[in-house]
Parts: C-alpha cells; structure tokens; sequence
C-alpha cells in the first residue's frame, strides 16, 4: 500500500473531520476524499460513516488503523531532495568586441554593408 494514502488515513482518523485533516496536511480536500476512496477500494470496506451526525470510523476502519500506523512507523524515512544552489547557468557574451563611443554610428574602421 502506498504510504501517502496511509498517512493521510490516519490524519483523518485522528481529527475525524476531513477538512481540518486537509488543512493539517496542506492538500485540497477533493484529494484527501479520492485518497480515502482509492485507499476504501484497496482494502474492500468502508473506513469511514459520514453522516448528520459527523465523521466516525468503522470497524473495520479501526482495526485498519493499527495496520496503518504499524506500517507507517516501520517504512523508510523518504529520501532526501537533492539541494539545487541559487541562481542559473551563466551565459556567454553575444558581441563582437567594443561597443562604439557613440550609439548608433557606425565602428571605426569598419565598412557599411551595401544593400
């Protein structure tokens, strides 16, 4: 199972509230709901009640939530994004040597091109 999809379970499991759990995760909430569908088809029941009277887990949503927990606690810490240094590649110079004295007159020493 993915590790994301558990993490966000048990963020949802913990508040009960799937908009304060997106908050708490800084995701859309219309992603936490997809997440949670995806995960409730992975495992084959229903997770969560959602009703008048607010979010609760299942049962099968509670024992679901050992299991999460207990794989979250045991995968790999994710690997580290390599540091990009600030700034861009420098670039070259386009041209052709000194710059005349005085814009728009031509180069010293340099023949006009005929038309």
């Amino acid at each position: 199972m993915n590790i994301t999809l558990l993490v966000r379970f048990v963020a949802v499991a913990e508040e009960l509230h799937f908009p304060r759990a997106a908050k708490a995760l800084n995701i859309p909430l219309t992603s936490l709901y997809s997440s949670i569908s995806k995960l409730e088809d992975e495992v084959g029941a229903p997770l969560f009640t959602r009703d008048s009277n607010g979010t609760r887990l299942t049962k099968a949503g509670t024992l679901f939530l050992v299991t999460a927990r207990e794989e979250i606690a045991a995968a790999p810490a994710p690997a580290e994004k390599p540091v990009v240094p600030a700034g861009g590649k420098a670039k070259a110079s386009k041209g052709k040597g000194r710059a005349p004295a005085v814009k728009g007159q031509p180069k010293p020493y340099k023949k006009r091109q005929g038309r």
